[in-house]
């Protein structure tokens, strides 16, 4: 079976042209949409440091609930602790060790399907005594759906190729699809976001819009 190969000016892909009776044309297909995360994953919490382990672990206690309890009126999904340490601390000095004492660290992992909200339960935790913002998250809820949305339109390129090239190879058999590979896959890792600004002002937080990409590589026979 004789194969030719024509280049695609548009993707840069390759598209193979089987020229016996018989023949196959296989085309890449690809795919993206776009939307605005509607969950936020935020990590903040307390770090208490001294000399006293034992204080030290009290006051971080009291603080850390103090926090807790100010985000009861927020729409948060969930709530847990993400970590919890306790480090010695030291110093060197013209190479010797000094003990400044501990530190102890308690962040908490939660989740809101309110964006509008992350800005003032940022605020509000610093308001109640959270020293701590480490990150912000933000994912797509149902990201299955557009990535299926992703792959149909991945699927229409494929399709539109294939028949775009038959026509132009002046081929009268309409080609027929017999296989289809998907060549992508979704994996949406979180986007993060740092931010934190002073005053009177809420925090600003914009989640801006995630891509969802797919590919599929379909054969043709005509």
């Amino acid at each position: 079976m004789q194969v030719s190969a024509v280049k695609s000016s548009g993707s840069g892909s390759n598209i193979l042209v089987d020229s016996n009776p018989g023949n196959t044309i296989i085309v890449n297909g690809d795919g993206r949409v776009s939307a605005v995360p509607d969950i936020a994953v935020v990590r903040l919490g307390v770090q208490t440091d001294g000399e006293n382990l034992a204080e030290l672990q009290g006051r971080n206690a009291e603080i850390s609930q103090m926090v807790l309890q100010a985000l009861e009126t927020f729409d948060i999904i969930d709530i847990r602790t993400f970590q919890y340490q306790i480090n010695k601390l030291f110093d060197y000095e013209n190479g010797r060790q000094i003990d400044r004492g501990y530190t102890v660290r308690n962040i908490f992992e939660l989740r809101s399907d309110n964006i509008d909200q992350v800005g003032m339960i940022i605020d509000t935790a610093v308001a109640n005594g959270a020293n701590i913002v480490e990150l912000i998250e933000f994912e797509l809820s149902d990201s299955e759906a557009y990535y299926l949305e992703a792959l149909r339109l991945a699927l229409d390129n494929a399709y539109q190729k294939a028949f775009a090239i038959a026509d132009s190879l002046g081929i009268e058999k309409e080609p027929i699809p017999v296989k289809v590979t998907e060549s992508s896959s979704l994996s949406l890792p979180p986007r993060p976001f740092i931010a934190r600004e002073g005053g009177a002002f809420v925090t600003p937080v914009e989640p801006g819009r995630e891509q969802i990409e797919a590919s599929v590589i379909v054969e043709f026979r005509y």
